[in-house]
């Protein structure tokens, strides 16, 4: 078996093995208190600035401010993104069991999403990539004969949510992908320009409601966050902080 992991993934490979690297201990939940307050513990920080008033959740400093309308965007960066690839016929494809287009939430409570062929995009609630990892780690060990390689993204990416009826109509004015029901129902996957931004897109409804995941490097972070908002404004968006566990 081998594995594979770029410097700073947050993995490292061993002779024979896989070995998830140390990360930083996060503590699940609303801390309560005003980022960087007395006392504070060193804060993760997305590439999006989170409007004011601003909190910590899990370790990491997001807005407080909360969505009263139909259409909300939210800053999801804190959650925990993994991305794993393998052979796309074989055991590790099998055991992940979500092909490429697709997503779905696995026993665990991950949202496994076939981000690319023979590429799955782990998406879990902040402070969870060690455990991600592991069970990512005992994946590749069962797959002896594959290169599997697991690599952590989670500081490296940017990721929101945009829920609402209006959702589709919002990413229509810059997406070139039908996003109707037909085309790209609840669970579909795809990567395509959004805003001119090379974007992974994950149509993840919340209780009935549409709502899309957009995950882009983190230096577009800010840019694709910013144009989702001034296109919105026609349709009454608003800003809604980051809740955990966020997925």
């Amino acid at each position: 078996m081998r594995t594979s992991t770029p410097a700073g993934s947050g993995c490292v490979a061993s002779t024979g093995g896989f070995a998830a690297a140390p990360l930083p201990a996060s503590t699940p939940g609303d801390s309560g208190v005003p980022a960087g307050g007395a006392g504070a513990a060193p804060l993760a920080r997305s590439p999006i600035p989170p409007p004011e008033p601003v909190t910590v959740t899990a370790g990491w400093e997001v807005s407080a401010v909360r969505a009263a309308g139909d259409l909300a965007l939210t800053d999801c960066t804190p959650l925990a993104k993994v991305l794993v690839r393998a052979p796309s016929s074989g055991l590790a494809a099998a055991e992940l069991a979500v092909p490429f287009g697709r997503s779905a939430r696995d026993e665990a409570g991950a949202l496994v999403v076939g981000s690319g062929p023979g590429e799955w995009l782990l998406l879990a609630p902040p402070g969870h990539e060690p455990a991600v990892t592991a069970r990512l780690a005992g994946l590749a060990g069962r797959a002896t004969a594959e290169h599997v390689s697991v690599i952590d993204l989670t500081h490296g990416r940017a990721l929101m949510r945009l829920t609402g009826p209006a959702a589709a109509g919002v990413l229509a004015r810059v997406c070139g992908i039908d996003l109707s029901d037909r085309f790209t129902p609840d669970g579909t996957a795809f990567r395509s320009a959004v805003a001119a931004v090379a974007t992974d897109v994950i149509r993840d409804d919340m209780a009935g409601v549409r709502s899309y995941l957009l995950h882009c490097e983190r230096s577009s972070g800010r840019y694709l966050f910013d144009a989702l908002v001034s296109i919105g404004h026609d349709f009454g968006i608003e800003i809604d902080g980051f809740r955990a566990p966020g997925i």
